[in-house]
């Protein structure tokens, strides 16, 4: 039970994480935006590691930790705050449950791992699904379709990422996390000389929404991700990618007032439909009274 309610509890937060990305990117601009995301929660990390006395591994893992930064946190989140200056949460949560989609393509590529018929059938599905997001007929030309490219873009990126950790050095989960998000806040800076400084603002919305992305959707959502992990196992955790934009459709429209159209509610189950296709899981396997009777 235990399980059941942190991974739901974790599907709401990272689908309110696009909710905040939409609220703060206008003011602050997506390098800004992504800079201090990652910058609070590796501070987040650091701080529960010092309260626990948790010794942390970092000897000659300093090039590890700067590619699983860069694929895992510092591109995805820039692309996904572009997206965010001109995309619905409500589409970005949807788009962003594509990942093992490009997990399953990259490890073809790379690992020269075989495809199965249910997995090209998944893809397929999740293909319709990003189609039906993008609706052609309201963003005809290339220029209005970049956004939808970078969000694509972030979670191949999350798909080198979760290769990649494949033939990886084995490291700890917490370490993993809190290496990661101090190389993304160095890698990150950089990019803040491309950008303009944003000007001031007096928004607190825009403060705590700042805050909310950096400490709980990224510091505190590693933590409880970990958690679920030990609790339902690796394959199971991966349920909280049909959550995701359940919460991301319904916050964009409760807080942002996002119309909730036709081609979003279509695309959204074709997606879900394709990651479920994609990874072999089956929701009813999860069910809290399922997992007391098995």
């Amino acid at each position: 039970m235990l399980g059941f309610i942190i991974l739901v509890l974790l599907g709401a937060i990272w689908g309110g994480s696009f909710l905040f990305m939409r609220i703060a990117v206008p003011s602050l601009g997506p390098a800004y935006l992504i800079e201090l995301r990652v910058l609070f929660a590796a501070l987040t990390l650091t701080i529960i590691a010092l309260i626990t006395r948790r010794a942390i591994n970092s000897k000659g893992l300093t090039k590890h930790y700067l590619i699983l930064g860069l694929f895992n946190s510092a591109l995805p989140f820039l692309l996904f705050a572009y997206a965010a200056q001109y995309v619905s949460a409500s589409v970005l949560s949807v788009l962003n449950s594509t990942a093992p989609f490009w997990g399953v393509i990259v490890a073809s590529v790379w690992l020269k791992q075989d495809i199965s018929a249910r997995t090209l059938l998944g893809c397929l599905c999740g293909l319709l699904g990003v189609a039906a997001l993008v609706d052609l007929q309201s963003m005809p030309s290339f220029s209005e379709l970049l956004p939808i490219l970078a969000a694509l873009g972030a979670t191949l990126s999350y798909g080198i990422a979760s290769n990649y950790t494949k033939i990886a050095p084995k490291v700890g989960a917490f370490d993993n996390a809190h290496g990661n998000l101090w190389a993304s806040t160095f890698l990150v800076i950089p990019v803040l000389f491309v950008q303009p400084i944003p000007s001031a603002t007096e928004a607190n919305t825009v403060l705590w929404a700042v805050i909310a992305l950096g400490v709980i959707c990224t510091g505190i959502a590693y933590i409880l991700y970990f958690k679920l992990i030990d609790l339902m196992g690796a394959a199971q955790a991966l349920t909280v990618t049909f959550l995701i934009p359940l919460f991301g459709i319904m916050w964009g429209h409760m807080f942002l007032d996002e119309p909730i159209g036709p081609n979003t509610l279509i695309g959204a189950v074709l997606v879900i439909m394709g990651v479920m296709l994609v990874t072999g899981v089956k929701m009813k396997q999860f069910l809290p009274w399922r997992q007391r009777v098995s």
